[in-house]
């Protein structure tokens, strides 16, 4: 029911409301220590009424940052490939899901990630205590372990709205916190 609640929030704004937030979560981003000095970032391409982020993944490609996306395999899980630009992306219709825009370069492996320096991840709210509310799919969660089993440390970033930073949310064990918000109104750090 809380996932269908920030949906249904989500799905009021107006496409003005979406390219203004667009463009102001990418330069708040862009500000963060984080992804300033990041040589590879894990992104993904925003869908329907989620934060926008392309604006941010074409300032990050333009800094020369190295962009990888994800292409949805069908177990849920991640694979990765390359941003090189607008002209990179395909859309690609997943069974019972909506098409998603994914590189159309050669697939990396879902270990590619372990080379980020920084992950933005997807998500419909965070807590006071850095806790990630995800879409409930567990792609997410299955990067999230893949970093931890290798021992990998990126940044843990999500871009959200300001009504989407609430109190508490809820958490599973294998749950972990993210290390900042990027909203509208400006950046929170947790820990």
């Amino acid at each position: 029911m809380l996932r269908r609640a920030f949906l249904t929030v989500r799905s009021r704004l107006t496409a003005d409301d979406l390219r203004e937030t667009e463009a102001v979560l990418a330069d708040r981003a862009l500000e963060l220590p984080e992804l300033a000095q990041a040589h590879t970032v894990a992104a993904y391409v925003s869908v329907g009424s989620e934060p926008g982020t392309r604006a941010l993944l074409d300032a990050l490609h333009a800094r020369g940052v190295r962009v990888l996306l994800p292409v949805l395999l069908t177990d849920n899980d991640l694979d990765w490939g390359a941003y090189e630009g607008e002209g990179s992306l395909a859309p690609v219709q997943h069974r019972g899901k909506m098409a998603l825009l994914e590189p159309v370069g050669e697939p990396l492996g879902p270990d590619a990630v372990l080379s980020a320096d920084a992950v933005l991840l997807p998500g419909l709210a965070v807590d006071a205590r850095g806790m990630r509310l995800g879409r409930g799919g567990g792609s997410y969660d299955r990067v999230l372990a893949r970093l931890d089993g290798a021992g990998a440390h990126p940044a843990l970033v999500v871009l959200l709205y300001d009504s989407e930073v609430v109190d508490r949310v809820p958490e599973e064990p294998h749950d972990r916190p993210v290390h900042a918000v990027v909203t509208p109104s400006g950046v929170r750090h947790f820990r």
